[in-house]
């Protein structure tokens, strides 16, 4: 009954996994790095199973207008990447190293760059009855800050998983920020 049990947890853990492809360059190229200057990219970022963002944005706000909270809606939409996703992110990856790595914004010193480009995201839902998790697929790519174009490495993480503290997460904004925590662990532990 045991090993019924156990088996049955890694063939679920196993299907929600996250896909991570290598695009070029290897983690070993970043031993010894302790510090990355850290980029955030949305350009082109398509949500869910909208063609574009505005699409996605459009659809949401038409759902709000009534109440006149769909500006609202806007700018904690665009407001959440500088207030929640991006320290979310960066508090996530600089745990993991004990202060021996560290990446934050705007870091000048830094002789590397890493680019966290987020492609797609699914925010997930929680409506009490139903929830599902978010999904944030993202693109990593880490260059020397003086010449972009010497790149060490670029990785796919695909399909990444956010999920709240006990369905608590009726945010959108909680939820996401969840997935780019698990981003930035995942990541770390890749590097490590």
């Amino acid at each position: 009954m045991k090993k019924a049990m156990l088996l049955l947890l890694v063939v679920s853990s196993a299907a929600f996994a996250q896909k991570v492809k290598k695009e070029s360059g290897d983690f070993k190229a970043l031993k010894g790095i302790t510090e990355f200057n850290l980029v955030f990219d949305y350009e082109g970022l398509t949500v869910d199973k909208f063609k574009s963002e505005e699409e996605f944005l459009a659809d949401k706000m038409k759902k709000r207008e009534e109440k006149g909270t769909d500006e609202d809606f806007r700018k904690s939409w665009f407001g959440d990447r500088e207030r929640r996703y991006e320290p979310k992110f960066i508090e996530s990856f600089n745990k993991r190293f004990d202060g021996k790595v560290k990446a934050d914004k705007n870091l000048a010193s830094a002789k590397y760059t890493m680019k966290i480009q987020t492609i797609w995201l699914h925010p997930g839902y929680n409506i009490a009855i139903s929830r599902s998790d978010s999904k944030l697929t993202a693109r990593v790519t880490v260059f020397e800050t003086a010449n972009p174009s010497n790149v060490l490495l670029s990785v796919l993480y695909e399909k990444t998983p956010g999920s709240g503290a006990f369905g608590g997460d009726f945010d959108s904004g909680y939820r996401i920020s969840e997935a780019y925590a698990k981003l930035a662990k995942e990541l770390a532990g890749d590097i490590k």
